[in-house]
């Protein structure tokens, strides 16, 4: 059977394979954003099977089958595991240049010591020698992050969650990473979903406030962070399609709140207004709480109708938006800088085109004896493969300081998603190698390699303080 060889991949020179080697691949692993569930991990759960574990829940992968054609019961409908994980062997021939056969690949290597390519004459095989490794201590939820160098892994929950999976991680001897709570209040700032009111309640629960009016409802708030504070959170995390910024005063604010929990319509234009006071208040929230602010912007999501309606949202239906950002963003920065509020921020985007106009934007309000205190997020979710991280990297370089980047997350569902940073790492170390090839760079392992590892682990465990 032939082999997919990973150990030079993506180092296509002498250079990046010294700086790679020598000096990234032995860095632990700083995972400041993922979508791991804690109940698995505390549990120490034991995955069925390899669908279970590689398979389900991951969009990346259902997106590519269907563009193949495959019919939704082998993907996330209702045909045998086994079934699902053959459908997806037969597929992986077809991924040629894109990231997921690398990925498919590194993560067999990694996880199962498989260098065999996966086709469908193998896929049998290969089936049977995962699953009978999967009794393996090092193979259930805690122990990948324990096999991986994973030193910090930190989730995404609600401001609601009682974060009771977390305490049961950190009463855990099994788990040697830190497993701390993202603060992600998505369900707050949106005020024109239908169940927004039936939210209401179950936050004000939550923080034992009744929330009848703005007022209780920013009580609320500030005891669910300072809860997630002393439960270990230091990051909080924002999605958005468009970044609201349109000014409102209190009063105002208040008013469009009242409307929401009465059941009656609120606007586009009111719901930016609100959106805007809340994410003022809460930039201060954090910033009095030394926390960093993470801000996922671009995406328009659940775009086919008829599928999201069947299989609800995170179901691969989801697209890049294009829009203008560069007034929205300075806006809100400066709202929070005026009041010298602003936390630490993390913009990512999904639209590339709008890189260098992020890095000129962040580079407006750093200092405040912070390194690095605003940041191009990693290239982000269509773009973390080979191109689109090197794009980031290189706007970055181009117009801020890629030596204080924090580097790469893995944004996943999947526990076997921790070679995405050994992929990062090797892009990483392949620019900076070119650089060093090229006369750009001076050929001074020492002092390069020096600065791929901050941005593999260090400067991460620097920026965050977990």
């Amino acid at each position: 059977m032939s082999i997919f060889d990973t150990e030079h991949l993506l180092l296509t020179t002498k250079t990046a394979r010294i700086l790679y080697h020598d000096y990234a691949a032995s860095m632990p692993i700083y995972d400041f954003h993922n979508h791991l569930d804690p109940r698995k991990i505390a549990d120490g759960h034991r995955f069925r099977n390899l669908t279970e574990l590689w398979l389900n829940g991951d969009h990346y992968k259902w997106r590519a089958l269907r563009w193949l054609g495959v019919d939704e019961a082998y993907i996330t409908g209702e045909a045998p595991d086994k079934d699902k994980f053959l459908a997806w062997a037969r597929a992986v021939p077809a991924m040629a240049g894109n990231p997921l056969y690398h990925w498919t690949h590194l993560e067999l290597d990694r996880h199962f010591g498989i260098r065999e390519r996966l086709t469908e004459a193998n896929a049998e095989e290969i089936w049977e020698r995962c699953n009978a490794r999967l009794g393996e201590a090092s193979l259930h939820a805690d122990g990948l992050l324990n096999k991986f160098g994973v030193k910090v892994a930190c989730t995404t929950d609600d401001p609601a969650d009682a974060l009771d999976d977390h305490r049961r991680i950190r009463a855990s001897s099994s788990v040697q990473a830190k497993v701390v709570p993202t603060f992600r209040p998505d369900r707050i700032l949106d005020i024109g979903r239908a169940d927004f009111r039936d939210y209401m309640k179950q936050l004000g629960e939550a923080a034992n406030v009744e929330i009848g009016a703005l007022p209780q409802l920013l009580e609320a708030i500030a005891s669910r962070v300072r809860y997630f504070h002393e439960q270990g959170c230091r990051l909080s995390d924002h999605g958005f399609g468009e970044l609201p910024f349109a000014p409102a005063t209190e009063q105002a604010a208040a008013a469009i709140f009242l409307r929401a929990i009465q059941g009656r319509t609120v606007s586009e234009s009111e719901a930016r207004q609100y959106q805007t006071f809340l994410m003022l208040r809460l930039g201060e929230l954090y910033h009095a709480h030394g926390w960093a602010m993470q801000l996922h912007i671009g995406a328009i999501r659940n775009n086919n109708a008829r599928m999201s309606a069947r299989l609800g949202k995170d179901s691969g239906y989801d697209s890049i938006l294009d829009y203008h950002l560069a007034r929205s963003l300075n806006g809100l920065l400066n709202a929070m800088d005026e009041q010298d509020r602003l936390p630490k921020t993390i913009v990512y985007t999904l639209y590339p085109a709008q890189y260098d106009m992020i890095a000129t934007t962040i580079g407006n309000f750093q200092g405040g004896g912070v390194r690095g205190k605003l940041q191009l997020g990693s290239a982000w979710w269509f773009h973390d493969q080979k191109e689109g991280m090197r794009q980031q990297l290189q706007s970055l370089a181009n117009i801020g300081l890629v030596s204080a980047f924090v580097g790469m997350l893995t944004d996943s569902r999947s526990f076997l998603s921790f070679p995405r940073h050994e992929y990062f790492r090797r892009v990483l170390c392949g620019l900076f190698g070119g650089w060093m090839e090229e006369g750009e760079l001076p050929a001074d392992y020492g002092y390069v390699g020096e600065i791929v590892r901050d941005i593999c682990y260090r400067n991460a465990e620097a920026y965050f303080g977990i």
